[in-house]
């Protein structure tokens, strides 16, 4: 059997935490912008999405040019609600699944987001599980916004590896995009591409090797 990893890094979104990508498409379309999936999408964006995303601009600049895409006189709260709306919720299961993981291994997170959808789904999990339960499993939670540097960047993986001396080559990284799992790959750690519908992440690991309980299944919690 491979040895496991010795360390795991898990995307956020799409992996944990549950996203409907074209829920903003719908709502912003809605709002009379003709193609916000032209400008916002999972495989690639507009220089304003990643500035977000980076931390380069504040949420006052990123509305200022959401709203100069929609009709006239669109009120700010619906361009906010818009946004928002790709946040689903994360699935109970999670919780236990993290727990189990970060007994087993060091854990962390890399999340491309930004500081918006970060208040919004933390607020939502405080709510629904208490944050600190959650992220008392990691060793470390690395938003992008934060970070400064986005996936997939290979420069990203490794600084956050560097941070937290994990050797990369012994570090397993999982994420629901393809382009992402591509710059892991590239920056030498063990890459592996989740398809948050037709699969569950615990099932993959506990395949991997890990020991997961009955609870941290989707369709047993």
């Amino acid at each position: 059997m491979t040895a496991l990893p010795e360390a795991v890094i898990l995307d956020f979104g799409g992996v944990l935490y549950d996203i409907d990508y074209e829920a903003p498409v719908r709502a912003f379309k809605a709002l009379g912008v003709k193609d916000f999936a032209g400008l916002y999408k999972q495989t690639g964006q507009s220089p304003e999405f990643d500035d977000l995303e980076s931390g380069r601009i504040a949420p006052e600049v990123f509305y200022r040019f959401m709203e100069s895409h929609c009709a006239p006189m669109t009120e700010r709260q619906a361009v906010v609600d818009a946004w928002n709306s790709i946040l689903i919720g994360m699935h109970p299961s999670r919780v236990e699944l993290v727990q189990a993981l970060g007994r087993q291994t060091r854990l962390y997170i890399f999340s491309n987001t930004n500081v918006i959808h970060a208040h919004v789904f933390e607020a939502w999990m405080e709510n629904a599980f208490g944050l600190s339960a959650f992220r008392s499993s990691f060793e470390g939670i690395h938003y992008s916004h934060e970070l400064g540097m986005r996936k997939p960047d290979p420069a990203a993986f490794l600084s956050i590896c560097k941070g937290h001396g994990i050797a990369p080559e012994r570090t397993l990284f999982i994420d629901d995009s393809k382009q992402h799992v591509e710059g892991a790959a590239k920056a030498g750690l063990e890459a592996h591409w989740h398809h948050p519908v037709q699969q569950d992440v615990a099932a993959w690991l506990s395949k991997r090797g890990f020991e997961i309980p009955a609870g941290a299944f989707r369709n047993q919690a």
